[in-house]
């Protein structure tokens, strides 16, 4: 997959490809390592990839969710738009966690993003 098709043009990533990448680096636009790809989330409506969980943690290990908007592939690193430290302080989950549902709003609250007002949930694990 080239950059083009990876986010700069405003295309999405196919979920088959985000879940080819799980284990690679997460990178920020300085390229600073923030942690490993851990999973795809996507919208429950349209299947479109809207997060990726990042891995991060020495001791104990957390999730932070990342939107894959504008992110890019390197050869060895999925880019994301955000820095390190935005995607630190974001909402986390437990490696052996689960979002809750009322939590989904906040994640998209973090990164300025729209969560919308369905009544259902907004987030899928893929």
């Amino acid at each position: 997959m080239t950059t083009a098709a990876a986010g700069y043009t405003g295309t999405m990533f196919p979920v088959e490809n985000l879940r080819d990448w799980t284990g690679l680096d997460i990178i920020d636009p300085e390229s600073k390592k923030i942690g490993t790809l851990e999973a795809v989330y996507v919208d429950t409506l349209s299947d479109e990839p809207l997060f990726v969980t990042v891995q991060f943690g020495l001791l104990t290990r957390h999730l932070a969710f990342v939107p894959v908007v504008g992110a890019t592939v390197t050869p060895k690193a999925v880019r994301v738009q955000y820095t390190k430290d935005q995607v630190r302080d974001a909402p986390q989950i437990p490696t052996d966690g689960e979002l809750a549902a009322a939590d989904e709003p906040k994640v998209f609250a973090h990164y300025h993003l729209d969560y919308g007002t369905r009544p259902e949930r907004r987030l899928a694990r893929r």
